[in-house]
Formats: structure tokens, sequence, C-alpha cells
């Protein structure tokens, strides 16, 4: 039984090294061999020791665990030298490091061994006594006997160390037969087991196989109603087949009573076609007429008015409308224009230009800027507006029209050419753009008055539209001036 006893459980790993070569030591033959040494140990010239008898393993380890147990509790002076620092270890790491150093010690110092019997037999109590005695007793444990007889090494201590290694071979021996026994009763419960699986997968495979003739007779059943439908489908198709002919024929003979409709229809159509060419040859005889009488009530009306200007004294306007709004919205010509004017989104063609100021009375509103620098913006503000008024005014002279053409502005100018006949020049006021001016002007014109607006500005174009004025791109007014 293990004993409380002081240890050193952080001995550094460098002793333990160094202990273990000391124990290798081979000038110590004794030190390094185990219990069943077959050669006699000689100390000095003494007589030969008889040798020690074979331990069993158990037995061993045994005697081992006794004396480590009770190293702390010796003298320090009655501790071998080899053992002295074995004694220090941990009681589990007694046993198993310092194994070799205190078996050698145990048979090479008999003195060693009887200091350590004395403890051990004080220990065992009744069962160290009977042993040294020479009596074991029949329900003690073998190894525990065999340890203590080796020890105490009392008269017929060899027998009982020969009885102790059959008990413990018998033991050996019976626990093998336990585990064979054991591992039989594993494998006979296995068995069981997988025959009880088997009867289960059994009753599955049976239970599956009714299943699957259930669903083959249910799939002949299926098998049977599909051929009977397929028959039934084949019949239908015939009749099919045969309405599809007589169908065929009558379509047949009602295309042919179409075709015959259809030259029929062609027929009538070439006889209104004729009618229809009488009837445009009339209508351009009643037309002539139409406009013959229409000629007469418009000179009818035409002299009615001069003679009713004439009977009123009207006398002729010195102001046109957009006078008025030059005069209340817009200063005359200013400083240099506040930036670049947007650029015209759509062209027209010149000849709409000259359709439009071909109405009588026409308007010709321009957005001064936006022409100039589409056309010949590489030119000085000054030079754009005298190449676009000179042109103006040439238009002015030709078509005898009303022609007005604005430009942004913030304070006046000065030393700026008089305008062309018939041209008006007008430049907005500080905080106004060109576009609001000429919104203004188309504004002012009497509803019924053609006013032609010339910008490239889509929101130009859109606001007079709205106004009832004709919009045209810049690209119209700078193919017309090319042209004169």
């Amino acid at each position: 039984m293990p004993l409380a006893e002081p240890h050193d459980d952080h001995l550094p790993e460098e002793d333990l090294v160094a202990l273990d070569g000391a124990l290798g030591n081979p000038d110590d033959n004794v030190v390094s061999e185990t219990f069943d040494a077959s050669d006699p140990t000689a100390t000095g010239d003494g007589p030969a020791i008889e040798p020690e008898p074979s331990l069993p393993e158990p037995v061993r380890q045994r005697i081992v665990t006794l004396t480590a147990a009770v190293l702390p509790t010796l003298p320090a002076d009655e501790v071998p030298v080899p053992l002295r620092r074995v004694a220090k270890f941990a009681p589990n790491r007694r046993a198993r490091l310092g194994a070799p150093v205190i078996a050698a010690q145990l048979t090479a110092d008999p003195l060693f061994r009887q200091r350590v019997t004395a403890r051990v037999l004080a220990d065992a109590g009744d069962l160290g006594a009977a042993v040294v005695e020479g009596t074991a007793p029949a329900a003690a444990d073998p190894v525990e006997v065999a340890a203590l007889a080796y020890l105490a090494r009392p008269r017929g201590w060899r027998e009982l160390i020969d009885a102790s290694g059959a008990a413990v071979r018998a033991e050996a021996d019976s626990a093998v037969v336990a585990e064979l026994v054991r591992e039989a009763e594993q494998r006979a419960t296995r068995a069981e087991h997988d025959r009880a699986v088997a009867r289960v997968e059994a009753e599955k495979l049976r239970d599956e196989l009714a299943r699957v003739r259930e669903e083959l007779g249910q799939l002949r059943e299926e098998s049977r109603q599909v051929a009977r439908t397929l028959r039934e489908t084949q019949a239908r198709e015939r009749k099919a087949t045969e309405l599809l002919a007589t169908e065929r024929g009558r379509a047949a003979r009602a295309s042919a009573d179409v075709d015959a409709e259809l030259r029929r229809a062609r027929a009538r159509l070439a006889e209104a076609e004729a009618a229809a060419g009488v009837a445009r040859a009339s209508a351009k005889e009643a037309r002539s007429v139409d406009d013959a009488r229409l000629w007469l009530l418009l000179e009818t009306i035409g002299q009615a008015a001069v003679g009713l200007r004439r009977e009123l004294a009207l006398d002729p306007v010195d102001k046109l409308p957009a006078d008025f709004v030059a005069d209340a919205f817009a200063e005359q010509p200013g400083t240099a224009p506040a930036g670049p004017a947007a650029r015209a989104r759509d062209t027209d063609d010149p000849a709409r230009l000259d359709q439009l100021l071909a109405l009588p009375r026409a308007h010709l509103v321009v957005d001064g800027y936006n022409v100039t620098k589409r056309g010949f913006g590489e030119m000085s503000l000054e030079q754009q507006r005298k190449r676009l008024i000179t042109g103006l005014g040439g238009i002015a002279a030709q078509t005898g029209d009303e022609v007005t053409v604005v430009f942004d502005g913030a304070e006046r100018m000065h030393g700026l050419p008089p305008a062309p006949r018939g041209v008006r020049v007008l430049f907005s006021r500080k905080g106004e753009t060109a576009d609001e001016l000429i919104r203004r002007l188309v504004r002012a014109e009497p509803a019924g008055r053609p006013v032609v607006v010339v910008s490239s500005d889509r929101e130009v174009a859109d606001g007079v539209r709205r106004h009832g004025a004709y919009p045209l791109g810049a690209d119209s007014l700078l193919r017309r001036l090319a042209r004169s």
C-alpha cells in the first residue's frame, strides 16, 4: 500500500537525463539488469550469489512500487547514492522512472533490501507476519504475497514466488478464457441481432413485393385502358379524315365561288372607277365655276373696303404694333451681348420662308445673335450685327414686309450705323433677354397677321408657336441671305 511522503514534482528535466546517464554506467552491470537475471552477481572476491528467480511481470512491478513508496521514509544516509535522486521524485514518477535503479539496488544491496523489507512488512501487518512465517493465507493476493516473500525471503520463499507465478498465469489464462467467452457472447449477440435485422428486412421485402405486384396489376389494367382508348382514337381519326376530305371538297367549291364573285367585284370596281372619273371631271368644272364666283366675291369685297376706307376717311397709321413693344419694353442699342445664344435644333427650307414672306403684311422677327453666331460666328459682334442688318435690309426692300431684328444688350451703344429702310433694330434692356422681347413682339400682333420668327432656340420656337406665329430655323434665313 502507498505511503505518504514528501516528493519533488519540479525536478528539472536535465537532472532526469543526468540520472539516466548515471544509471547506465557500463561499470555497474547489475544496475542495468531486471530481476530475472540468470547469472550470479559477484561483489569483489566474495562467494557467488544464488541466481535470482524469474519473477512474473505483475510481481516485479509490485516490488518496485513497494520499494518506491518507502524510499522517502528512509533516513538519507540509509538510501544508496544511486537512489537519492529517485527518492525526490513524485510517487507516480518514482516507480516509473526509477524502476531499473531500484531493482538493481534490491539485488545488489542486501542491507538496503532488509531496510526496505522492515518498513514494507510493518505496513503489510498480518499478511507480512504470515509471509515471514512461510505461510500465506489462501485468500491473499498472490502478487502481494510473492512481492513480500521476495523482499523478506523467509524459508521457502522461492516456492511462494513460484506458486504466485502459477496463480498469476492461471489468472491470466482465466482472463483470456473470460475474454474469449465475452467475445463469443458478443458474436452471438451480434448474430442474433443480425438475424433479427434480416427478419425485419425480409418482412420489408415481402411487403415491397406485394406492393410491386399490386402496382403491376394496376399497370396492366391501365395498359388495357390505354389500348382501348387508342383504338377509339384511331376510329375517331378515320372519321375525322373522312370529314376533312368532305370539307376540302366544300372549300374547293367555295373558293371557286369566291373567285367568280371576285371577278364580278372587279368588273363593278372598273365601272365605279369610270364613273368616278366622270364625277371628277364634273367636280373640276364645278370648282372652276366656284373659283370664278369666289374671285368675283373678293373683288366685290375689296372694292367695298376701298369705298369704306374712303367713306371713313381713315388716315394711314404712323406706328405698327411692334413699335409700341419697342417703346415699352426695349432700350435702343446697348453694349456688347450678355452671352452666347442657344443653337437652333431644326433647319427649314428657305422656300418656306419665301412662302411665308409672300403673305400680305407679313412681319419677320429675327433672333439676331442666334442667327449670326450660327452663320458667321468667326467675326466680331459688331461685324456680325452689321452683316445681318444689311442682309435684312435687302429682304425688306424685296418683299416690302416689316422686319424686326432683336439683339441681347444691357446698355446703350453709340456710333452704330443707321438701320436700313424697313428694318427695326432692338436691344433688350438690362435684366431681360432677346427671347423674352421676341415673345412680347409676337403677343402684340393682332390675331390673323402672319408673323414669322427666325430662331434655332427650341424654347423660343415653342413659345411663339403658342401665340400663332410661324417659327423657322436660323438656317432658312442664312440660306435666303446667301441667295440674295
